[in-house]
């Protein structure tokens, strides 16, 4: 199983803040430091949340982490124009030497394009840009040299674009589909992924079985495409630490669905993760002042599932 860490903080942070918690991540033996693409955290409205720019921050640390693998779980395509998207991710590959991953979604979260001023469309229309984008990106990222793009849809447009980004792998970046949608989301991943993340909480084994039903309608193998899913993890060496940092989390569908417990309780609930399926879990982490918690993990939890 690939052990990753997600790191979506509670209350944002500061960039020597995220660059702390890639590094010990690297440190401790996680395979990949991804981090969430949003403007708002947990709490909607909370003003004491300090947003950051995921691809900054990324390009950022490809230049000062050496191993661990990078990315977004998920990048919002309401977000960025998918030309400049494209330009952005190669971009951040490149300078990581090419350990760089795109997870793009439909986007979800109202508030923080209302706050922002970023167009919202229905969801509908959501994923309809999705699917445009999805084909904008893989073909300006595998079109030999000498040739040109062209791409002509709804919502985007590219005209004979000769100029492709040229990321450091090859053909290209990693592609990572996610969500929890029960058709449009693993059409989607079945057709461009490499990766297809069910999310977290129940119902993550159907939606792995629904994905290879379609994989197979589409003519995809579906051993080709690596499943995964996310657990929010709250991990104590006792119960009095394991309680500490619940309480660092606001009641909710987040907490309700968490790991809480010492390392042999995380450890047996990452066999049933991966016994649904998942060969590959990111441990979802929200306290970006407790670099310790990593470490505990990394530490604790980490070798029992190697082994």
């Amino acid at each position: 199983m690939r052990t990753r860490v997600l790191l979506e903080a509670h209350h944002g942070a500061t960039y020597e803040q995220i660059l702390g918690h890639a590094l010990t991540a690297e440190e401790q033996g996680f395979e990949a430091f991804f981090r969430s693409d949003h403007y708002l955290g947990v709490e909607r409205g909370n003003p004491r949340f300090v947003p950051t720019d995921s691809w900054t921050t990324l390009a950022g640390l490809a230049r000062e982490t050496r191993r661990v693998r990078l990315g977004t779980l998920v990048t919002a395509a309401t977000f960025r124009l998918p030309g400049v998207l494209a330009v952005t991710v190669a971009t951040v590959d490149a300078m990581s030497g090419g350990r760089v991953e795109l997870g793009l979604g439909a986007a979800w979260y109202t508030e923080e394009h209302q706050m922002f001023g970023i167009p919202f469309p229905p969801i509908k229309e959501r994923f309809d840009r999705l699917e445009e984008q999805l084909s904008i990106i893989t073909g300006l990222w595998t079109t030999p040299p000498g040739e040109r793009f062209s791409f002509e849809g709804r919502h985007y447009r590219v005209d004979e674009c000769a100029n492709f980004p040229r990321a450091a792998q090859s053909p290209r970046p990693t592609l990572i589909v996610g969500g929890g949608g029960p058709r449009r989301t693993p059409t989607l991943a079945a057709r461009f992924a490499d990766e297809f993340n069910a999310g977290f909480g129940p119902g993550v084994s159907e939606r792995f079985v629904r994905f290879r039903r379609i994989c197979e309608e589409v003519g995809r193998d579906p051993a080709g495409v690596r499943l995964s899913a996310a657990v929010p993890v709250f991990c104590g060496s006792d119960q009095t630490e394991v309680t500490r940092r619940v309480e660092t989390m606001p009641p909710g569908r987040l907490l309700d669905q968490a790991v809480c417990g010492t390392p042999d309780v995380v450890v047996r609930r990452l066999m049933e993760v991966a016994e649904s399926g998942a060969d590959t879990v990111y441990f979802h982490i929200f306290d970006v002042e407790d670099l310790d918690h990593l470490r505990l993990l990394g530490r604790e939890v980490l070798p029992s599932l190697a082994g």
